[in-house]
């Protein structure tokens, strides 16, 4: 299915050039040669197309594999001229794209077909070779068509071989699997194909992987296991045979072997039949198909710092504030300070790890969501909202946290205790995960393609790098000495730091009247409200030495009632986009993305929503400068908005394609067909240079 809508893609957006023996794309260099200058009339001539991805990008072996598209063509040739072999294409390469297994061409390859001029000719005529070539040419993000109409003038003559071509050629021949007639054999049960293969020198095989020619026999990204079996080599692997299915009668395809003492693998073109095959014998190292990602420890370390930038969040920034200032000066013994320091760590890691379990959970089942899913939710915009208040709220004074919600004063601040400690860390990674930030994105977007153990440590080395902070602080004295000592100072700063909270506050209310319409809104600050009235009946009671557990559960009824009584009412979808009045804006649509690359016109395309911090601060920033509305008239620039505020199945199938967990996400679409992702941090001058 993938690869028939790509081979519809290329017979629709295809363009020839002008005719040539080089041509020059976009993403490839393609030129055509032949062995000989002057073939002989009625003696067969090897043509060669030689394809030169540009460095990142790749071309198609004839099975392409999970997807893709081989390279095709269409051939003018003299009257009288027999219709050319098919393509001959050299030993290819294996590469893991998104989970889907790719056999590429990352390196210049020839593919090689016979031509035979008719007998008839007379030397000296002229012989003109025209081909229509047609193929996919793709990077790790972006796949793009491309084509070229090349011809090769030859005039017919002895059929001496071209002293600079004639190599190429003999090299390029010389690179494609050698035909072998091994008898080699094949089975399939019980949803494994097994492949045994004659091989002499066969204790000098290092490793070996079978590129079927057709579809539909192999699970092509299940990995294929190599043993010795006797004077066999033998690969087994998932099948994608029909249960109960007749096996094929033959199956061809090419062996990859690598051997010891040889530079470059060997390539043999094989054909299997049904037949016994042996049991598994002497385990080889599986051969290793290549991966775009790029490793596991590079992930972990962008996933460390993005959750490090975190901290600057102004809803996250007084939380760590507050308990970094509880360590300080020496009020607290250093084994209290580490078990401070190491709870807080465990909250923060844990919600992080088990909100990116959930969104892996809900991927797994069929469900389109991202990072921060939680917040298109109007129900947990208004649980954030009552949350933040009180948060503001305490540390403007009204009230004070204990675990009897009893003593007022700085105690508690002070002595912290690893259940406080625990369950701020755990606040700080949920308020935290509303946009991805700069050096998130790549990390997340490729945890969701990674195994599931690997993608969960991602998640938790967000959290470890949120956390990273606190928890240095908690194990180095020097940084604790470092801090400023607790006294009445502290006061007049945590009312300073309730500014920020009272203003996420605000945001989140704004966010949920975008969400739930003008009653939402209302329903949620009626809550606000309502438990800011609740907390100061509560610090009234401190302030009088009352204690107990009824006003912290009474709090806690309170918040359920009204996050369960919300009236949510759905917002419309149809009205102007959020975008700056000058960009002139549309909604996101796949078709309406078509449709205007289609029409050759640049798009401007970002993904958005109001919960996003960074989103906003880029639209109300350089998105809104004057010069970039400007620019983007005169270029032409179309600009599409998508709004995941609510979520959207759409958005989210485009940011997974993106390989992106959320949003903010921008893409410029030239006129040429390329793509480009901008950061995530927008500025005026990257903006204008557009087009």
């Amino acid at each position: 299915m993938i690869r028939a809508l790509i081979l519809s893609l290329l017979a629709l957006l295809a363009a020839p050039t002008a005719a040539q023996s080089v041509s020059d794309q976009p993403h490839t260099r393609i030129e055509i040669i032949a062995e000989s200058r002057t073939p002989a009339a009625g003696q067969p001539l090897t043509i060669g197309l030689q394809l030169t991805p540009k460095p990142g990008w790749h071309t198609y072996w004839a099975n392409p594999g999970d997807a893709g598209a081989p390279t095709r063509v269409a051939w003018t040739l003299p009257a009288g001229t027999p219709e050319p072999s098919a393509l001959a294409y050299p030993l290819p390469e294996t590469l893991i794209v998104s989970g889907l297994m790719n056999y590429v061409y990352a390196h210049p390859n020839v593919l090689l077909t016979t031509v035979t001029p008719p007998a008839g000719l007379a030397k000296g005529a002229a012989f003109a070779v025209t081909v229509k070539a047609d193929w996919l040419v793709c990077s790790l993000e972006q796949c793009v068509p491309e084509s070229a109409t090349l011809t090769l003038p030859l005039t017919i003559g002895d059929g001496a071989t071209d002293p600079e071509t004639g190599v190429r050629v003999a090299l390029a021949r010389a690179a494609l699997p050698k035909p072998v007639d091994w008898p080699a054999t094949f089975a399939i049960d019980k949803g494994r194909f097994v492949l045994a293969v004659p091989f002499g020198s066969i204790d000098k095989v290092k490793s070996a992987y079978f590129f079927p020619a057709v579809d539909g026999v192999v699970d092509y990204v299940a990995p294929q296991t190599l043993t010795i079996a006797g004077d066999r080599l033998r690969l087994e692997t998932a099948a994608l045979a029909v249960p109960g299915s007749a096996a094929p009668d033959t199956i061809t395809g090419v062996l990859r072997v690598e051997r010891e003492g040889e530079d470059k693998p060997l390539g043999f073109a094989i054909t299997a039949r049904p037949g016994a095959v042996p049991a598994a014998g002497a385990p080889i190292a599986a051969a290793k198909p290549g991966s775009e990602d790029p490793g596991l420890p590079l992930i972990l370390l962008g996933a460390v710092l993005g959750g490090i930038i975190l901290n600057i969040m102004p809803c996250v920034f007084p939380i760590l504030s507050l308990k970094a200032l509880s360590l300080a000066g020496g009020n607290i013994a250093p084994a209290a300070a580490r078990r401070d320091a190491l709870a807080y760590t465990a909250g923060v890691v844990l919600v992080c790890a088990a909100l990116g379990g959930l969104v892996l959970l809900l991927r797994a089942a069929g469900s389109q969501v991202g990072w921060a899913f939680q917040l298109q939710d109007p129900r947990v915009i208004t649980g954030l909202l009552l949350l933040v208040t009180a948060i503001a709220l305490n540390l403007a004074g009204l009230f004070e946290i204990t675990l009897s919600t009893g003593s007022l004063g700085d105690d508690t601040i002070r002595k912290g205790g690893a259940m406080g400690s625990f369950a701020t860390g755990a606040l700080a990674a949920f308020v935290a995960t509303p946009c991805t930030g700069p050096f998130m994105a790549g990390a997340l977007g490729a945890a969701l393609v990674l195994p599931p153990v690997a993608a969960i440590a991602v998640f938790a080395g967000l959290g470890f790098g949120l956390a990273l902070p606190f928890l240095a602080i908690g194990f180095i004295p020097a940084l604790r000495r470092r801090l400023p000592r607790p006294g009445a100072w502290m006061i007049r700063l945590r009312a300073i730091l309730s500014i920020p909270m009272f203003l996420t506050a605000l945001a989140l209310a704004w966010v949920l009247g975008r969400q739930a319409g003008v009653e939402g809104m209302t329903g949620g600050l009626a809550g606000a409200l309502l438990v800011g009235l609740f907390l100061w009946w509560l610090g009234r009671r401190q302030h009088s030495g009352q204690t107990g557990w009824l006003p912290l559960g009474g709090l806690i009824a309170a918040s359920i009632a009204a996050i369960a009584l919300l009236p949510i009412a759905e917002p419309a979808i149809a009205g102007p986009t959020a975008a700056p009045a000058g960009l002139n804006a549309q909604r996101f649509s796949p078709e309406t993305l078509a449709s205007l690359r289609a029409a050759k016109t640049p798009v401007f395309l970002y993904m958005t929503a109001d919960w996003c911090l960074t989103c906003k601060v880029n639209e109300k920033g350089a998105m809104a400068d004057s010069a970039v509305a400007a620019a983007f008239k005169a270029k032409g620039i179309a600009v599409l908005e998508g709004d995941w505020t609510r979520g959207d199945p759409v958005i989210s199938e485009w940011l997974a394609a993106q390989k992106r967990a959320g949003v903010p996400v921008y893409v410029f679409y030239a006129t040429d067909g390329s793509e480009t992702e901008l950061p995530q941090i927008l500025t005026v001058k990257a903006l204008t240079a557009l087009g």
